[in-house]
């Protein structure tokens, strides 16, 4: 094994194939509006974190920050299939998908910034991003503990009746986690109403994923030890990842139990803002920037009758958007010292516990 620089390589050959699985060309069936706020949606999440990436270097960025830079059709797609209450956990690169399941720019900034106007008042920065109340339970720092808590709010969604849904975001790298396993053996013996979604980059950190696994797919090639159907699709192309969201959660809210999806895809970037990523080959770079998500999505928009105006219109806007969040965030005031003791323990305190 070894990773290949063409990343249209891999054979997705094995997309769900029990129920009605999408067919034909992806994105067929969208309306013209689901296609617009499918555009829109990467352009946020694109200019957000190029954003919190300017602001890291203007020394702003609390602590350090992992970017989702060439990834945004995993979190869109999803995003724009899920409801309003299903539920999201996701990794410490989760800036995405808490945008992604309507948390506010400024919030997401303002957090970036350490700012009382944050999504937690400044007190958890880039990788703890939460915003519950949009169902975003959480951006785990720790590989893998979130898939063991994906399956807590499937069960309570399961016994309540609710038909709310739980899509959980992992890396490559969890993959070769126990909690992996273990979430997965007791999401497809109980049927949860779970999602797992692999965001395979090709590395865990420096290393690249084949270098240590067995596989060739870590995620969708293990799916059969689990009695779950190889779901491994082309993450770059956010049609491809709305038509399988929308397949997967809505067999998961109609009692059709789990899923898990292997969406192949790459960072542009290093694995944090501290890593240059100079371990990978040029050349492999330079394929995945020209299988750039918004170049693929762009370019399928003007084929199929959008004009630039309208693209470049959505593309200021966001811009005009992202200026004003930036603005708000970085108005917001410190946090006050005298909250560094609260939301700690569940009844607000630990003075007590001390």
């Amino acid at each position: 094994m070894s990773i290949s620089a063409d990343p249209t390589r891999y054979d997705y050959a094995s997309r769900p194939v029990r129920g009605p699985r999408p067919q034909g060309d992806p994105g067929l069936d969208c309306t013209d509006e689901t296609r617009l706020s499918l555009y829109t949606r990467l352009q946020e999440l694109r200019q957000v974190e190029k954003r919190a990436y300017d602001l890291f270097l203007q020394n702003l960025v609390k602590g350090t920050s992992h970017l989702s830079l060439g990834m945004e059709a995993v979190s869109a797609g999803f995003g724009e299939a899920m409801r309003h209450d299903d539920y999201v956990f996701a990794t410490y690169r989760g800036h995405a998908h808490t945008l992604s399941k309507g948390a506010s720019m400024e919030g997401v900034l303002a957090e970036l910034l350490g700012r009382e106007n944050g999504l937690m008042g400044g007190k958890g920065g880039s990788m703890h991003l939460s915003d519950v109340d949009r169902g975003m339970m959480g951006s785990y720092a720790i590989i893998g503990s979130h898939l063991t808590l994906a399956n807590g709010t499937a069960w309570s969604s399961q016994l309540r009746g609710s038909g709310q849904v739980t899509v959980c975001f992992f890396g490559d790298g969890t993959t070769n986690i126990g909690a992996f396993h273990e979430a997965l053996n007791l999401a497809a013996i109980w049927d949860l109403p779970v999602v797992f979604v692999c965001e395979n980059n090709l590395y865990m950190e420096y290393t690249p994923i084949d270098y240590i696994t067995a596989v060739d797919h870590p995620a969708a090639d293990r799916a059969s030890a689990y009695g779950l159907e190889p779901i491994l699709i082309d993450g770059n192309d956010v049609d491809v990842v709305y038509d399988t969201a929308r397949y997967v959660i809505e067999r998961a809210r109609s009692g059709g139990g789990p899923a898990l999806v292997e969406a192949m895809t790459y960072r542009s970037g290093g694995h944090s803002r501290a890593d240059p990523g100079k371990y990978r080959p040029a050349d492999e770079v330079q394929a995945w920037a020209d299988y750039d998500p918004i170049i693929v999505y762009h370019q399928r928009l003007l084929e199929r009758g959008f004009g630039e105006d309208t693209l470049t219109q959505i593309t200021n806007s966001v811009a005009d958007r992202v200026d004003q969040a930036t603005e708000a965030a970085k108005a917001g005031s410190d946090p006050s010292l005298d909250v560094i003791f609260t939301e700690l323990w569940a009844d607000g305190g630990s003075e007590w516990r001390n």
